[in-house]
């Protein structure tokens, strides 16, 4: 797979989980989340025809931003392919016109479902390394 696709799944993955358990949608929300800062590191490869699993998880949880981390495996394989990571802040959304991060920081709903994506105790916390399997909660989406 080209490096550009793991990109592509990693807002992907992402951006579903915000639409199917936050219930996020672009020009109905009174806020948007805009990606800040994206980064991908490889461990290993996958190819066609080959399956994939692809595991999500929040690496750290602001008041007004969130960095995700999706781990890309080989199906039936334990050890992680590729570890992506994407940071939104959320911002105001007014008809479209973006703007600053709102002073109550992120939705009340929204940082609810981050935290289901986090591990106990880990709250606003990230291990830095990017590169563990440990943890990583897959989302059913």
């Amino acid at each position: 797979m080209n490096n550009p696709y793991y990109g592509v799944l990693c807002d992907s993955v992402a951006n579903q989980y915000l639409i199917e358990k936050c219930g996020y949608s672009m020009d109905r929300s009174p806020q948007a989340a805009i990606i800040a800062h994206t980064y991908f590191d490889y461990f290993g490869s996958v190819s066609y025809p080959g399956v994939i699993e692809v595991g999500l998880r929040v690496a750290k949880l602001g008041k007004s931003s969130v960095l995700y981390e999706v781990g890309i495996f080989a199906k039936g394989e334990p050890i992680v392919k590729a570890v992506g990571g994407s940071m939104h802040v959320w911002v105001a959304n007014e008809g479209g016109v973006l703007g600053r991060p709102a002073s109550e920081g992120m939705p009340a709903h929204v940082r609810t479902a981050y935290e289901a994506l986090m591990e106990p105790g880990t709250l606003g916390k990230s291990n830095g390394d990017g590169k563990g399997e440990e943890g990583k909660r897959k989302a059913k989406l």
